[in-house]
């Protein structure tokens, strides 16, 4: 898996435009690869967009009140994920089939008006570098062990997603990489997903982290919330 935590490097000549993906049951986390399948004919020609440049798309969670305007310009949380699609397959429909790899958080800027020729939305992205407060070194191992510990505690009563994810365990991950994978893995609701990928300060990120998953073990002694698996399903646009 080591090979999911690598990708980091935009293209060096990115411009800060990509097209748009909103979804109202995802939240994508850099680092992460996630499964899609395209079948709405105006992401299709947002993925084929993609493929013939840089092969971005950012994924963002669609707001309270997109049910309204699904068809047009729903509102989206501000705080996107920028992913890679590492590769796509055409079905013979016309749908695809992608994996995409989360990279890098971004801040909505901005957005194209809409056209008749182009049926997705395009956006201006400002991207966001993971923040670690020089105060926060003496804490931040600590940290670490906490939030490791939490999860594998939550990972007791689901032994085949304990053994999927026994690799990644291993790995010497920086705090901010696991505290994204251990929220996009864990099954949390999409709020509090969506705020903490709006959270660029990693120890603010993972104390948050930690407190939720603590007192949800709390809450539930005998364990009757299992973590979803991993990786999560296909998510559908």
């Amino acid at each position: 898996m080591s090979e999911i935590v690598e990708f980091t490097d935009f293209p060096e000549k990115f411009a800060g435009w990509v097209p748009l993906f909103p979804l109202p049951n995802l939240v994508m986390f850099p680092h992460v690869i996630q499964p899609l399948r395209i079948f709405e004919p105006r992401y299709r020609q947002m993925l084929e967009a993609a493929l013939e440049s840089d092969r971005l798309l950012a994924m963002g969670l669609l707001a309270s009140g997109w049910e309204n305007d699904y068809d047009g310009q729903p509102p989206i949380h501000p705080v996107v994920c920028v992913g890679h699609v590492m590769t796509s397959m055409r079905m013979e429909d016309g749908q695809y089939n992608i994996m995409l790899q989360g990279i890098r958080r971004g801040l909505l800027k901005g957005e194209l008006p809409p056209n008749d020729e182009r049926l997705f939305r395009t956006v201006e992205i400002e991207l966001i570098d993971d923040y670690y407060p020089p105060d926060g070194t003496p804490q931040r191992s600590a940290l670490h062990d906490k939030l490791m510990e939490s999860f594998r505690s939550a990972l007791s009563n689901a032994p085949a997603v304990q053994e999927q994810m026994q690799d990644l365990l291993s790995l010497e991950l920086t705090l901010g990489i696991l505290t994204d994978l251990v929220a996009f893995t864990m099954n949390i609701d999409l709020e509090l997903k969506q705020q903490l990928l709006s959270q660029h300060n990693v120890d603010r990120r993972a104390m948050l982290l930690i407190e939720r998953l603590h007192r949800r073990e709390e809450k539930s002694a005998d364990r009757s919330s299992p973590p979803g698996g991993f990786p999560p399903p296909f998510s559908l646009n």
